[in-house]
């Protein structure tokens, strides 16, 4: 079986607790991706499932086994790591059939899976190859191929994607999508870009300073984060924040004594809150939240323009095209529906709006 279950699994360096109880269960061919910023954990997570770090206290059981204590190589998974990892001296064929040859697979049975996998993968035509003569996404695909023909109960990916470029990235998720929708296996994905932790995973684990915020499907945590963090996390732009006393049900004061009239209350009657606007959820009018321009970025089908609201940076998404120019003072009115609200605190630093000039 390939299920994978976590129960309040830490992982503690000498005094420093790196991850705090955490707890997921991961069904059989489910893609699940662990995203969050850099020392989140969610590589030492997925190096725990691994086998590759000891877990301190809690288990870990990969289908009905507890494997704490079992080594890396019994887990019967297979990891695809941020670097490649291939034998430089060995062609392509003799690398992803390495670890069959280890585990003494007959010749016969490793070229069938060897010629298997790199049918799938589109390898067959450089089989022969050394990896110097690979590009970039040719050598993660063998990296890919390598553990396929494994066929495991668990594919692990830690940050597979960050050494490509940004076009090949894009062409990679695609890959790695239609090979998971081929293959049907449990996948547990590491990756710190939220892009493709959204585009990939059928469940997104937001992860945060050893402990996970959120996790639900891509779509609900874009349109329901439940905490301030993945709020400001997920999403691309940002979600842009506001801070002040709630007026009236229905006004926002903000620090500077900016009044904002907003087109829905506070579900939980706060007298005080962060509210959260995504940027394509603004229309321009004639009579709203008045923002003055610094920025237009056109990119053809759709623009996105920054201006200063009562000191803050707002962004605003518009389908098609604008005419508005930088130092011109727009009206934006949110969407009903469209609110957020959190209890009143900073924005983490993980997605805090640059200064716009």
């Amino acid at each position: 079986m390939g299920t994978v279950q976590i129960r309040n699994a830490r992982k503690s360096y000498g005094s420093v607790e790196v991850l705090h109880g955490v707890s997921i269960d991961i069904e059989e061919g489910e893609f699940v991706a662990l995203v969050g910023p850099s020392g989140c954990g969610k590589s030492t997570l997925l190096r725990m499932i691994a086998g590759l770090e000891e877990i301190t206290s809690g288990h870990i059981l990969i289908g009905d086994r507890i494997v704490n204590d079992v080594a890396p190589k019994d887990r019967d998974i297979a990891m695809v790591f941020q670097n490649y990892a291939l034998y430089p001296h060995k062609n392509v064929r003799d690398n992803m059939g390495f670890a069959l040859r280890q585990r003494r697979v007959s010749r016969d049975e490793i070229n069938v899976r060897v010629t298997e996998a790199a049918r799938i993968l589109g390898l067959e035509e450089l089989l022969d190859r050394k990896p110097r003569a690979l590009s970039g996404g040719q050598r993660q695909r063998v990296a890919m191929g390598r553990a396929i023909v494994r066929d495991p109960n668990v594919f692990l990916f830690d940050e597979p994607l960050s050494n490509l470029d940004a076009k090949l990235r894009v062409q990679m998720r695609s890959e790695i999508k239609e090979l998971h929708q081929r293959l049907k296996t449990t996948t547990i994905y590491v990756t710190h870009d939220q892009i493709e932790a959204m585009t990939l995973a059928d469940r997104v684990v937001v992860m945060n300073s050893g402990v996970i915020e959120q996790a639900g499907p891509p779509l609900e945590l874009y349109d329901n984060p439940a905490t301030l963090f993945v709020a400001a996390f997920i999403g691309s732009p940002p979600m842009n924040f506001f801070e002040g006393d709630l007026v009236g049900g229905t006004g926002l004061v903000m620090g500077d004594g900016t009044r904002l009239a907003l087109p829905e209350a506070d579900p939980k009657g706060r007298q005080r809150a962060t509210v959260g606007v995504r940027a394509e959820h603004f229309d321009l009018a004639e009579k709203g939240w008045p923002a003055t321009v610094s920025v237009v970025e056109p990119t053809g089908s759709e623009t996105l323009v920054m201006a200063r609201l009562a000191g803050d940076v707002v962004r605003v998404l518009i389908r098609g095209r604008t005419a508005v120019q930088p130092g011109e003072t727009i009206h934006l009115r949110p969407q009903r529906g469209s609110l957020h609200f959190f209890d009143a605190a900073p924005v983490p630093e993980v997605a805090q709006m640059e200064d716009v000039a």
